[in-house]
C-alpha cells in the first residue's frame, strides 16, 4: 500500500535541495527512508520525477510524495543474548559487540541484532525493522537505541533526522593528529567501488560533520573522541581517511597493517591481529521519545581496544616519541 503527500514550496525553502525540502516537510521518515523515496522515482516537482535529491526547488513548485508501506518483516526471531544498559515499555538501549550485524541485508540473513529483538521483544514485530531506528556497522561496538513502541520510533526517527541524538565515539587513528577540528563534506557511494563510501563534491551527495578532538596522541596513532552531527554510512571511518588518518585495523578504508619502525613484538602482533575499524559508540544522549526525561548513557570501551590503547602506551614508553 502507498498513499500521496503534497507539498507546495514556499519562499523560505526557494533553492534549497529537494531531500532537503522534503525532509523539512516530513518529520514522520528518516532522512535516509526519503533519500530512498525520491531514488525510487516515488518523488515529483510539477509533475516530474525527480531522482536526484540535489534538485533545486523554486517557490511555488508542487512536490509530491508517494509514500510506500514499509517492508514486510522476513526476520526470524533468534535467541541471540543482547547486553541491554536500560529497557523500559517504549525503549531499549544496548552495547552491541562488535561483530554483530544490526539487521539482515545481502550477505547476511540472519543472526543480527533484530533477529535478537524480535525474540526477546516480541511486541517490535509490528514495527518497521523491528524498532531500529539508527545503525552501527558490523565491526563497530557501542551504543544503540533501539524503540518498542510505535510513538517511540516515530519520535526517535525524528530526533535524528533534526540532529537531537547526540552520539559520540571512540576511536584510534593512524597518525599524529595535533588539534581537533570539524569536518564537514558531501558522503555519497564511492562510483568505482559500491562497497565504499566517499567524500564527493558540494551537491552530488549527502551533507555529513563530523566533530573529533584529540585525547591522547602515541608515536604514530592517536586516540579520538569523535560526535557525529550526521549519520550517513561509514561516515567517521570516511571522514579520517578523507584527512589521511584511517581507523586502525579498518580493511576498507585503508586502515590495515604499515610498518612501524622500531614496534615493540606486542605492537607488531597485535598489528597484525587487530581485525576490525578500532571505533567504539561510547556515548548516546537524547530526550526520552515517550516520558520527555534527559537520557544519557556511556559504554566503557571494549577489550580488544583497552589491550590495542595499553599496548600502544607501551611502546611509546619504549621508544619515545620520535620515530
Amino acid at each position: 500500500m502507498s498513499d500521496k503527500v503534497i507539498y507546495i514550496v514556499s519562499d523560505e525553502y526557494h533553492g534549497k535541495r529537494l531531500d532537503a525540502v522534503v525532509a523539512a516537510f516530513d518529520k514522520e521518515n528518516s532522512r535516509s527512508t526519503l533519500q530512498s523515496f525520491i531514488e525510487q522515482g516515488l518523488v515529483t516537482v510539477d509533475g516530474e520525477v525527480k531522482k536526484k535529491g540535489n534538485f533545486k526547488v523554486s517557490s511555488g513548485q508542487t512536490i509530491e510524495v508517494t509514500k510506500t508501506e514499509p517492508e514486510s518483516l522476513d526476520a526470524k526471531p533468534q535467541d541471540i543474548p543482547l547486553d541491554i544498559i536500560y529497557d523500559d515499555a517504549d525503549i531499549v538501549v544496548i552495547n552491541k559487540p562488535a561483530g554483530l550485524v544490526v539487521h539482515p541485508g545481502a550477505g547476511c540473513k540472519d543472526g543480527t541484532v533484530m533477529n535478537a529483538m524480535l525474540y526477546h521483544y516480541p511486541e517490535t514485530s509490528v514495527l518497521p525493522r523491528a524498532g531500529i531506528v539508527h545503525r552501527l556497522d558490523k565491526e563497530t561496538s557501542g551504543l544503540m537505541v533501539i524503540a518498542k513502541s510505535n510513538v517511540a520510533q516515530k519520535r526517535l526517527v525524528r530526533a535524528i533526522s533534526k540532529h537531537d541524538v547526540v552520539r559520540e565515539y571512540e576511536a584510534v587513528a593512524w597518525g599524529l593528529i595535533s588539534s581537533g577540528g570539524t569536518i564537514e563534506t558531501d558522503i555519497a557511494r564511492d562510483p568505482y567501488n559500491r562497497v565504499k563510501m566517499a567524500v564527493v563534491p558540494d551537491g552530488l551527495g549527502r551533507e555529513a560533520i563530523t566533530h573529533y578532538r584529540v585525547k591522547e596522541q602515541f608515536r604514530a596513532h592517536t586516540l579520538l573522541r569523535l560526535r557525529l552531527e550526521t549519520g550517513r554510512t561509514h561516515q567517521i571511518r570516511v571522514h579520517m581517511a578523507s584527512l589521511d588518518h584511517p581507523l586502525l585495523g579498518d580493511p576498507v578504508y585503508g586502515g590495515r597493517l604499515r610498518t612501524l619502525k622500531g614496534a615493540t613484538e606486542a605492537l607488531t602482533a597485535e598489528l597484525h591481529e587487530f581485525r576490525r575499524q578500532a571505533l567504539h559508540a561510547a556515548h548516546i544522549e537524547f530526550i526520552h521519545p515517550v516520558t520527555k526525561e534527559n537520557m544519557s548513557f556511556d559504554a566503557p570501551i571494549p577489550d580488544d581496544m583497552v589491550k590495542l590503547i595499553d599496548i600502544l602506551r607501551e611502546d611509546l614508553k619504549v621508544n619515545g616519541p620520535d620515530l
